[in-house]
């Protein structure tokens, strides 16, 4: 009976992989042999409970809604992506882009699918510059030359037919029905339109679908995106050229043109995303999975944990504590701007980056008694003011399956246009190309030629969906905040090595070093009093900013395989764990 259960177990094994991998959808082999299971007495443990946590309740419950429909978590994450895009477009959409970090358990498959935005073939350089040779903001950030051409769908629809059970027309169905019948604004959309609508109104299409009469329309207003339903249904129904070619492209293209943008069919028709290998690395006792680039959060992350690693922090004093941490920061963000852009394009020296001794030789370089000016690594660049972004998700099976996928259409509601006729909001991702020398992005990150604009070259990122996991848990994290991503996801590290939850590592407090500019940014109530004066006391300068970010945590308990979840209080998402009856 003992071979008889290891043959059939094999067999249910094999059956899963042929339809992860060959496309098979609606196979009844495993159907079948789960009945042979029982008939030789055997069990196989099933998945039946999952926890997600997003940045809005109505696309915690689409993923929750596929999972009953007998989907697996990435048929789910395309739903909660599609879901996001209609009821959260301040940060992100099918105009935009994003990373997709996924843990496949049965065969230990880690890889980060990149739908980052491209520049267009008509790209260039010095696209952005006026005649003394000086950064244009307000074209790399307004309108349709800030928008690259988008990754979202395309990222959809690879999620969704190489590693999905459930067709794509049936994960995108609830982001369809949020955008035909519509759904009620919360205050954060609000808060978010007005950040963003004087540029909005510069647009009638766009004002006409997001505000009302030119004003911020009241909470709980409803609001309907019926172009939008009718290009998600084109995607249903045709996958990629849903968007890509035919009539949706047609009217992208249209639209940017009419506004003297340099999008054509051909820059639709040659994207691609591509499959990548996640960044890898450890602290302390932890593994830690995260985003590879063009997205600069892995490397950034894992070295200035490595950095830490070399210090006891918890010799010190929380002052103390507090200025190594941004020291660690400081030199992370520094390599950010000197080294890191679109591999497909420069050459990086990602091994040395994320050498264990290279960030011994760094953590050297740190004094305890007093905060080293950024001089001390290379030279000053002027300040720059950030903003807000983006959106998080996490979800995790009870089997170890997850996904952690940051999405974006960078600024709130990114380039502030809608393409006629789509409903799609395009991004305005270009920004973050180094446009000028001594330029800083709308978030203040420098850096240099790695990250020039080029045709069809994917511009830097700081998202940072990430894993960690030790010898009984494992994390699934991230969260939005443009250049402030990173040191979020670090101090939620810091405190997941602490042995706290999910609801502890999203209330962090909050705290932010970039290298440029030279001081240390933290949210309202982030710092102390005391610690604002101890910190000062060692040479930083400081600045108080709003509360930031809104992260979306989930937890696996490896040893009772319970579940937990937790939405950032700073945001209105929700998070979940609930049963999966199929």
């Amino acid at each position: 009976m003992i071979s008889a259960c290891i043959l059939v177990k094999g067999a249910v094994m094999l059956s899963s992989f042929w339809k992860q991998n060959k496309g098979v959808k609606n196979s009844g082999l495993a159907s079948l042999l789960l009945i042979l299971l029982s008939i030789t007495g055997c069990s196989v443990k099933q998945p039946h409970q999952a926890a997600i946590a997003s940045a809005h309740p109505l696309a915690t419950q689409a993923g929750f809604e596929i999972l009953r429909q007998g989907g697996n978590v990435y048929d789910a994450a395309v739903a909660i992506s599609a879901a996001l895009a209609v009821v959260e477009p301040s940060g992100s959409g099918l105009g935009g882009g994003g990373f997709w970090l996924l843990h496949r358990e049965y065969d230990n498959l880690d890889i980060m699918i990149d739908g980052r935005e491209k520049a267009p073939l008509a790209a260039h350089k010095n696209m952005f510059l006026d005649t003394k040779g000086n950064a244009n903001k307000q074209l790399s950030l307004n309108g349709v030359l800030a928008a690259g051409i988008p990754g979202m769908p395309a990222g959809l629809v690879h999620l969704s037919e190489k590693y999905g059970k459930l067709p794509l027309a049936t994960s995108l169905q609830p982001a369809i029905r949020y955008a035909e019948q519509g759904f009620a604004i919360d205050t954060r959309h609000q808060k978010l339109l007005g950040f963003r609508k004087n540029i909005l109104n510069q647009h009638p299409e766009t004002a006409a679908i997001f505000l009302a009469q030119g004003e911020i329309p009241d909470k709980d207003s409803l609001l309907q995106q019926r172009d939008l339903a009718q290009t998600l249904k084109h995607m249903a129904k045709h996958g990629k050229q849903g968007f890509y070619a035919g009539s949706v492209a047609d009217k992208l293209v249209a639209a940017v043109q009419q506004d003297n943008g340099i999008w054509t069919l051909d820059d639709l028709l040659n994207y691609q995303v591509v499959e990548r290998k996640p960044m890898t690395g450890s602290y302390k006792n932890i593994k830690i999975t995260s985003a590879a680039l063009p997205s600069s959060g892995g490397i950034v992350l894992l070295e200035a944990l490595n950095i830490l690693e070399n210090i006891d922090l918890g010799a010190v004093n929380n002052i103390t504590r507090k200025h190594l941490i941004s020291e660690a920061m400081r030199r992370a963000y520094h390599d950010r701007a000197l080294y890191l852009g679109d591999t497909d394009y420069v050459d990086v020296p990602v091994d040395r980056l994320i050498n264990k001794y290279y960030a011994q030789g760094l953590s050297s370089s740190i004094r305890v008694d007093k905060a080293l000016p950024n001089e001390y690594l290379t030279g000053h660049t002027p300040e720059k003011q950030g903003g807000r972004n983006t959106t998080h998700f996490s979800i995790i099976d009870n089997e170890g399956n997850r996904v952690a996928a940051t999405l974006s259409i960078n600024f709130p509601f990114g380039a502030g246009l809608v393409a006629s006729g789509t409903g799609v909001l395009l991004n305005n991702e270009m920004d973050d190309f180094v446009s000028a020398k001594n330029s800083g992005n709308g978030y203040g990150l420098v850096g240099g030629d790695a990250n020039a604009i080029a045709p069809e070259k994917r511009m830097l990122s700081s998202m940072t969906p990430t894993f960690l996991e030790n010898s009984g848990r494992i994390a699934v994290l991230g969260t939005p905040g443009g250049s402030r991503i990173i040191s979020m996801v670090l101090l939620a590290t810091l405190d997941f090595t602490a042995g706290n939850s999910p609801e502890s590592w999203v209330k962090v407090k909050r705290f932010h070093h970039q290298y440029i500019p030279d001081q240390i940014l933290y949210e309202k109530g982030g710092l102390s009093t005391r610690e604002v004066e101890g910190l000062q006391a060692l040479g930083h300068q400081l600045k108080q900013t709003y509360n930031y970010g809104n992260m979306q945590a989930v937890q696996l308990d490896k040893n009772n395989g319970s579940l937990s979840a937790a939405s950032d209080q700073r945001g209105e998402g929700q998070a979940s764990v609930q049963q999966i009856h199929k």
